[in-house]
């Protein structure tokens, strides 16, 4: 009856066989590792019956024990199609990771597999593309950091050279010359403080006073660029709204804001600053009537040194929204852009209330 028992083995062989593979398909790791289980108790205690029907009908020690051999043989194999299959899924993303280690930052991992392992591999891939834009903007960075820092030196290089060789008069080279230094030293602050920034050194001193003197402060400020470009400013604020802030960072963030809006505006314009509180925030407005805001400028224009229209090519270093950003997010509140009914952007961002 040696060949019954054989038949019997074959036959559990076969059985787990199947099962491992149905195993595979189940769509997580958990639910793997569960029916791993239980298939291998299922297949011994299977093996334990037939070994009692065999032992009852053929009274064979060696059919017996072919019997078990075979169903334990059988839970390995299982247990080992199982595991190669999560674990060839789980190199794949950490083949990704080591090219991406070594320099790769197109390196990918293949989304397949059990979910957790899916999930794995396209939090791998986000943080991939990630590091691919923060990289391009380093470039970016260092590229606009050059060009806006040669400019002056160049132009005052050549005015040095022309008092030197006597083509020109202090009296018509020194205003410029102080103008350049100017230019150069609000690059250098603006660059200063996104370093502070980057390296989380921003300290700030947050006290609950009223919105609506540093909204004053700012537009006054603005008053005389915006008579020259005949664009109204005005303020919507309730003089009782409080917020949390750093007063002299919150006025920079809104000059920041004004003057980009300002770039945007046409002659007849209009720019306000309007405040709204929202249960534990207040909400800062700054609105325009220009041409509005596109899909590409809403997700980049808080990058810095990005300039995407004309108008914030012609003038400054592009660093005065990611300034902003990075101010207001070290008030523990948001900013972002979007279209303003009846035309123009409105540039919005929120101070904690309490």
């Amino acid at each position: 009856m040696v060949g019954t028992a054989a038949l019997i083995a074959l036959a559990t062989l076969a059985v787990g066989l199947a099962l491992a593979h149905v195993l595979r398909l189940l769509p997580t790791v958990r639910l793997q590792l569960a029916g791993l289980a239980f298939l291998a108790v299922l297949l011994p205690l299977g093996a334990v019956l037939l070994s009692g029907w065999v032992m009852f009908h053929m009274g064979e020690d060696v059919k017996i024990l072919a019997v078990i051999v075979a169903s334990a043989l059988t839970a390995v194999v299982a247990a080992l199609v199982v595991a190669r299959s999560i674990v060839a899924a789980i190199e794949r993303v950490r083949d990704a990771s080591v090219d991406m280690a070594h320099g790769d930052l197109e390196a990918r991992a293949p989304e397949g597999g059990p979910t957790e392992v899916a999930e794995l591999a396209a939090s791998f891939n986000d943080m991939g593309d990630e590091l691919r834009r923060l990289f391009d903007t380093r470039r970016e960075l260092v590229a606009w950091a050059s060009h806006d820092l040669r400019t002056p030196l160049a132009n005052m290089q050549a005015m040095l050279e022309a008092l030197e060789d006597g083509l020109g008069s202090p009296d018509e080279y020194v205003p410029v010359l102080r103008e350049q230094v100017h230019t150069l030293s609000l690059l250098v602050d603006d660059l200063f403080e996104l370093a502070r920034i980057d390296a989380g050194a921003l300290t700030l001193e947050l006290h609950r006073l009223p919105v609506a003197p540093v909204i004053s402060s700012s537009l006054r400020s603005m008053e005389a660029e915006a008579r020259t470009r005949h664009v109204r400013l005005a303020a919507e604020v309730d003089e009782d709204v409080t917020a949390r802030f750093a007063p002299e960072k919150l006025e920079r963030v809104l000059m920041n804001l004004l003057t980009n809006a300002l770039r945007h505006t046409p002659t007849d314009g209009s720019v306000a600053v309007r405040v709204e509180p929202r249960n534990d925030e207040v909400r800062v407005a700054v609105e325009d009537t220009g041409e509005g805001i596109d899909a590409e400028v809403r997700e980049r224009m808080f990058e810095r040194f990005w300039r995407g229209d004309a108008s914030r090519s012609s003038r400054g270093a592009g660093l005065g929204l990611a300034i902003a950003r990075g101010l207001v997010e070290a008030h523990g509140g948001r900013i972002w852009a979007e279209d303003r009914e009846g035309g123009g952007a409105r540039v919005c961002f929120t101070l904690p209330a309490r």
